[in-house]
């Protein structure tokens, strides 16, 4: 029996773990930016369930909504709003803890996402320090010492918005789908995190892991591609795989993160225990 189905199996408790309980003094708020320039990887959809999940167990995190799609907003039930977005604060006009909003779910905050962010590309490059600004704009809110994780969706590109992630990460989570061309594109990525170690911009970058994700067991192409991930990436990749599911895909039109929508379902449990693995790797 899998990790996952006998997770399924098993009842859903609501304790909190003592060894996943809130934030130590000790642990700094840790920032993961989750990035694919690939669409449609299920980048967005593990940005906000692995969010969600972590707060369900005690984290306190901050969902930064950094693609001008804003799915991630809409898909924990909030709405997109002129000049809600970080836009402003990555200019230097405001601040980003301004910006920071509850949602239904307990411990689960967001900066929200909206169109006006498709500009910021533009105005950032004409910016001294522009790999810098997230950094510079993310301080005060990790100094607040309100959140333990701070997981960036980023956009699916390799624009300077999503550098300006890679630059204030401590690490990074790529999603890559059981199709096809998973391995597409990844080589860029690499030595995207490559440069900015050895420029110096972030020395410490590093791989969190990848996750494989719409996944059907049914077929063997979702075999093959999750043996040739692990070939490629060893250890680094997730031992949970995200299934492809009706729910899952369901979940975001009602603004819920699944384990809200539909806590029994597989996708539910898949990102119960990809968050368990997770916090073994980043506490």
């Amino acid at each position: 029996m899998s990790e996952v189905t006998e997770k399924l199996a098993r009842p859903s408790f609501s304790f909190v773990p003592f060894w996943l309980g809130g934030k130590s003094s000790c642990v700094p708020t840790r920032i993961i930016a989750v990035a694919n320039q690939k669409g449609g990887v299920g980048k967005t959809t593990t940005s906000v369930n692995l969010a969600a999940c972590l707060a369900a167990v005690g984290k306190r995190v901050l969902l930064f909504d950094l693609d001008p799609q804003a799915n991630a907003t809409s898909g924990v039930g909030l709405e997109k709003t002129e000049g809600g977005s970080a836009y402003f604060p990555l200019l230097g006009d405001g601040a980003l803890l301004d910006k920071v909003k509850s949602t239904a779910f307990e411990r689960l905050d967001v900066v929200p996402s909206e169109v006006d962010l498709c500009g910021a590309d533009m105005e950032l490059a004409r910016m001294e320090n522009h790999l810098q600004r997230l950094t510079e704009t993310l301080k005060p809110v990790v100094e607040s010492e309100r959140f333990d994780h701070i997981i960036i969706d980023c956009p699916p590109t390799l624009g300077i918005l999503t550098l300006n992630a890679f630059t204030a990460a401590d690490g990074l989570l790529v999603p890559m789908q059981c199709e096809y061309y998973a391995l597409e594109g990844i080589s860029m990525l690499n030595r995207v995190m490559n440069q900015l170690r050895e420029t110096g911009i972030n020395p410490d970058l590093e791989l969190i892991g990848v996750v494989m994700t719409m996944f059907d067991g049914r077929t063997r192409l979702s075999q093959q591609v999750v043996s040739e991930v692990r070939d490629h990436f060893a250890e680094k990749v997730f031992d949970t795989v995200i299934p492809r599911t009706t729910r899952l895909a369901e979940a975001p039109s009602f603004g819920k993160p699944i384990i809200h929508y539909d806590k029994y379902s597989a996708g539910a449990a898949a990102y119960e225990v990809l968050a368990q693995e997770f916090l073994k790797r980043v506490p």
